[in-house]
């Protein structure tokens, strides 16, 4: 089914959008909670979630791309279920260390300034995104996007681990380069 029809099915409160969703996105959805949670029950919980989330959000929002919309409301819901969950016990702690290698390039998400810098932040991120050869833009949004460990990306690019973290060590230096040069605190 088109998104705009299972759209229009949210929008006609019709339960048939949530089999819907999940029929369509339900895998991609599990892949990402899986990924930050490395626990299936909680991965399939939080995916749930994901249908009850959107069934009150849509109406009245419209999302112009309803998989980035599904996906983002996963990752979110995951990282909450993470913290709760405590991390270094049940996942390994793997969003520390991605939160640490990030913290070369980003400022502290809590700072005051950040709510102001969001916009410039954003701009300044996928300029950087689209300026990456294909292959590090992959490894890169793997990584930080949807949590994926480096050995996993390595599998997926068929290349090493040791070229993978070269490469998101690349990626972090030049995103916080971009994001010194437009005048955003790192």
């Amino acid at each position: 089914m088109e998104d705009q029809a299972i759209i229009e099915l949210y929008f006609k409160r019709s339960e048939q959008a949530l089999a819907e969703s999940d029929l369509k996105y339900g895998h991609y959805c599990g892949k990402i909670a899986l990924n930050i949670l490395r626990n299936r029950e909680d991965a399939e919980e939080c995916v749930s979630d994901t249908w009850l989330r959107a069934w009150n959000a849509i109406p009245p929002e419209r999302p112009n791309i309803l998989k980035a919309f599904f996906g983002r409301i996963t990752r979110n819901l995951s990282l909450n279920r993470l913290e709760l969950l405590h991390a270094d016990k049940r996942g390994g702690g793997e969003s520390n260390v991605l939160l640490d290698e990030l913290a070369e390039c980003v400022a502290d998400a809590g700072a005051a300034e950040w709510s102001a810098d969001r916009a410039v932040i954003t701009d300044v991120l996928n300029r950087f995104l689209e300026g990456l050869p294909e292959t590090n833009r992959i490894a890169f949004v793997r990584r930080y996007w949807y949590m994926e460990t480096v050995a996993e990306i390595a599998r997926e690019l068929s290349c090493g681990e040791s070229r993978v973290k070269m490469m998101l060590m690349r990626g972090r230096r030049e995103l916080a380069k971009q994001l010194k040069e437009e005048g955003i605190d790192v």
